[in-house]
């Protein structure tokens, strides 16, 4: 597929419609907006040519056809009730969650940027959401791997070791969770120079921080 085509359908798929003007504006910045509208007019002919559309045009709006599927989506939706709505979550971790990788490797524009930074985020708080309502079922081992997921993603995220360190203690096993504070403490002073948070050192029993 055309590099352009990627393009579209890469923003119709993520911002779901777009107008001419703005998809054109957004892919095509640095020309006039007579020449964009003529690279997105191009672009769109050459993405059906040969194929079942796979972009329709509504009232000048522009967006994927229904039957095509953005796994981002699924990902949100999975996300969002992680942390709207546990209490209709199963026992199990939505895989959504553990499969969803960098938005766009090797993508620099600005709107991949935004969108790949806020999926990030989104996912980061539901792992941390997730470990604990999976703690709490007592579903340790999957809690763990749901937190460590998170640390792998931020590795200097307090509340992602502090999720850690809590599905440790839950299971009752302090010195699991004293060598994870431990290692997290040296982590965070050789990369940044200061020290975890009285939140932290709260959840362990005093004397032991060190």
């Amino acid at each position: 597929m055309p590099p352009n085509g990627q393009r579209i359908l890469a923003y119709l798929g993520l911002q779901r419609t777009a107008t001419r003007t703005v998809l054109a504006g957004t892919l095509w910045p640095d020309v006039t907006e007579e020449n964009a509208l003529g690279s997105l007019r191009t672009a769109l002919w050459r993405l059906h040519r040969g194929r079942h559309p796979v972009v329709e045009s509504r009232g000048g709006v522009l967006s994927l056809s229904d039957g095509v599927r953005v796994d981002v989506h699924s990902f949100a939706r999975a996300a969002l009730l992680v942390l709207n709505r546990p209490e209709a979550l199963g026992d199990e971790m939505p895989p959504e969650l553990l499969s969803h990788g960098e938005l766009l490797i090797g993508w620099d524009e600005e709107w991949v940027l935004t969108e790949r930074e806020r999926l990030r985020q989104l996912r980061m708080h539901a792992l941390e959401s997730l470990s604990t309502v999976l703690a709490e079922r007592g579903r340790h081992g999957l809690a763990l791997e749901a937190a460590l997921a998170c640390v792998a993603l931020a590795p200097l995220r307090e509340s992602a070791h502090r999720a850690v360190a809590a599905v440790h203690l839950a299971e009752n096993n302090v010195v699991e969770a004293y060598r994870h504070y431990r290692d997290f403490r040296r982590l965070i002073l050789d990369e940044l120079g200061v020290e975890p948070s009285e939140r932290f050192r709260s959840m362990l029993p005093p004397g032991r921080h060190g």
